[in-house]
């Protein structure tokens, strides 16, 4: 498929047909399928998504183990001071304790008195009995990230869907330009036959000589407003330009030629709006992507308030080590008897002024946010109610607009036969005429209006995620 977008678009890109000739045609579902594909924005939106997941890995490393080696001697005046190697390996753990290994070999003759002559293997640990014994940084970066993901996934999405939907009223607005360019043609060719027809009966003495002068300036009227269709056209063609990108993300330049395939008239809506309502009434607002975001940050905002939470407590980190020289044998237990060493550290900040200011900037965007959650519900209810109302009001706009045109056609047909029976004017079937054309050009905005509202709801709908 992808080859094929490639196909069509390189032909788009060398090709000038002229409508009539060799006309290519654009459907609908090429064009969203390229848009989704190939277009700079929504590629950007996946790779936003793969920056989060590496986030993820960055945080992740963290908790990676650590392996370190050092070797040095000194020796001066053909003293050798000392000869070590040292190994060691450091493993972190998610509960905040930390693992530590190592082998010290040091041999010389000027070694200070707290350094163990040989192989020295040494097993530790450092446990946090208050600040960062629940949570710390490492664990916080790594929920953080996670949690990024999932508000990252849900912005992306709606970011993507905004720009589908965007591509999509940009589709059809071009389907209704060409729709009304097709309108004027009409026209213009009926009353094109139609001053044919009154020159000659004019020259068979039939028909008054104003009548070929009411006939040619309705033409030129509808001249006028075919030559103002086309450009609207091409300006549509060319708004619809900056959705199309070719694979490796430069534009393509549509030309003069390329028409939808698609028209306002057999669009799927007049049959999915119904079925589409039903869905969007059973859908739960708290799983729409852009109340997701927040429901994340919530999540990722309680995170950084725990981890502020921390600060208020001392900082207690007990730290023992288990020494076994090389080649003696191993005593572990008791613990505080022979070969070991511990430490404790305390640090207490006095005021706790930072650690104040930082929790409550903490717990008032926890605040915001929680504002953020209860608009966007609302804002996504109320769009969803007026997406509603517009689809229902313009659907049964159409059918009275139809209904209309139908009773005018009718009166043009009939002022027609009382015209060709010299019971009427060239005037009143003009008049009729442009009633029926402003009707017409009426019901081709409503229906672009009905698909509007729909690709509203439609793409709302997308934005729902299934949990």
């Amino acid at each position: 498929m992808r080859y094929r977008f490639v196909l069509v678009f390189l032909i788009i890109c060398v090709v000038q047909p002229v409508f009539g000739q060799d006309t290519l045609r654009l459907s609908h579902q090429e064009f969203l399928a390229a848009v989704k594909s190939y277009h700079p924005l929504a590629f950007k939106y996946r790779l936003q998504n793969e920056i989060a997941r590496a986030e993820i890995q960055r945080a992740r490393g963290n908790f990676d183990p650590v392996v370190e080696g050092k070797k040095g001697e000194k020796t001066i005046d053909g003293i050798d001071y000392y000869k070590e190697t040292n190994i060691g390996l450091g493993i972190p753990t998610w509960y905040g304790i930390e693992l530590n290994g190592s082998y010290n070999y040091i041999d010389g003759q000027k070694l200070n008195n707290s350094d163990t002559r040989g192989g020295l293997y040494q097993f530790g640990l450092t446990v946090p009995l208050a600040k960062n014994l629940v949570y710390d940084r490492r664990r916080a970066l790594l929920d953080q990230a996670r949690i990024g993901l999932q508000m990252t996934e849900a912005e992306q999405l709606v970011l993507t869907n905004d720009l589908l939907l965007a591509a999509d009223n940009a589709y059809w607005n071009w389907v209704k330009e060409y729709e009304l360019f097709l309108l004027q043609s009409r026209a213009v060719t009926i009353n094109q036959n139609r001053l044919a027809l009154t020159k000659k009966t004019y020259q068979y003495g039939e028909r008054a000589a104003i009548d070929t002068t009411e006939a040619l300036s309705q033409l030129q009227s509808f001249e006028l407003e075919q030559k103002d269709a086309y450009l609207q056209f091409v300006k549509a063609t060319q708004e619809l330009s900056l959705f199309l990108w070719k694979e490796n993300q430069q534009p393509y330049d549509i030309l003069e030629g390329i028409i939808p395939s698609e028209t306002l008239m057999n669009n799927v809506a007049y049959q999915e709006y119904v079925p589409l309502l039903g869905r969007l009434n059973g859908q739960p607002l708290g799983n729409h992507a852009s109340v997701l975001y927040y429901l994340r940050k919530q999540d990722f905002l309680e995170s950084e308030r725990r981890l502020k939470f921390q600060s208020f407590l001392p900082k207690l980190d007990l730290t023992y080590n288990f020494f076994n020289k090389e080649n003696y044998r191993s005593e572990f237990f008791p613990l505080f008897q022979n070969n070991y060493q511990y430490g404790i550290k305390l640090e207490i900040p006095i005021f706790l002024r930072q650690a104040r200011g930082d929790y409550r900037i903490a717990k008032n965007k926890v605040q915001q946010n929680l504002l953020d959650i209860d608009y966007k519900r609302q804002e996504i209810n109320t769009k969803l109610n007026t997406y509603k109302n517009e689809v229902i009001n313009y659907r049964n706009q159409i059918d009275i607009a139809t209904q209309n045109i139908d009773n005018y056609e009718r009166l043009v047909k009939a002022e027609e036969a009382k015209y060709n029976a010299g019971e009427s004017s060239l005037f009143l079937i003009n008049s009729r005429e442009n009633k029926l054309i402003d009707a017409q050009e009426k019901i081709l905005e409503l229906r672009l209006k009905f698909i509007k509202g729909y690709n509203q709801l439609k793409w709302l709908n997308e934005n729902f995620v299934v949990q």
